[in-house]
């Protein structure tokens, strides 16, 4: 069976990287190839330094407005993108090499809590805001729209009236943690 070559795309600390990396460390079928960021200094940089994982960095101009950075990210051999925190919508040139083939995780439960400006602390506190019950993960293909392509898995936690922003972040980030890695591998692996 052929290797899937995995490019991640982070744009802050890269915990959800992290797991990821470690998830697929000794994979035979599945191998990190690439990190992608949009940030210089971001600590994603220096974990993918510390796995020893190429890296790109993004000039947002030509991300934009050229080829998404295409021909560079084809030539690692990657065949799955994977966005772990990345705050930039991906461009049409990147989706229309890579169809059905770039997966995001967006810590609530679409299709609430989702669009431009939807992301971390701002995400959680709109749940709170609402007085919603629970909350939780969505883990789905990437499309021209934010945090619109078709759902591959949910998962869910409590929202108790105690919770803030940072207890709830808290909650979404171990359910991301734990299924992440595992949706990634099967979809790799279709």
């Amino acid at each position: 069976m052929p290797i899937t070559k995995i490019a991640i795309f982070a744009s802050g600390a890269g915990t959800n990287a992290q797991k990821i990396i470690d998830y697929f460390r000794n994979n035979e079928r599945v191998r990190v190839v690439l990190m992608v960021c949009n940030k210089p200094g971001a600590g994603v940089l220096d974990r993918a330094a510390a796995e020893k994982i190429p890296t790109l960095i993004l000039e947002k101009e030509r991300f934009f407005r050229g080829d998404g950075y295409r021909d560079e990210i084809r030539a690692t051999g990657t065949n799955l993108i994977v966005l772990a925190g990345f705050l930039w919508k991906i461009p049409s040139p990147l989706i229309q090499a890579y169809p059905k083939k770039i997966l995001n995780i967006h810590p609530a439960l679409l299709p609430k809590y989702g669009g431009k400006g939807m992301y971390g602390h701002f995400v959680h506190e709109a749940v709170i805001a609402a007085k919603e019950k629970e909350s939780g993960i969505s883990i789905h293909y990437v499309d021209d729209l934010y945090d619109h392509g078709q759902v591959i898995l949910q998962a869910k936690c409590p929202v108790e009236e105690t919770d803030t922003a940072t207890t709830l972040a808290q909650k979404v980030q171990a359910l991301e943690h734990r299924h992440y890695p595992a949706t990634i591998e099967l979809v790799a692996t279709l």
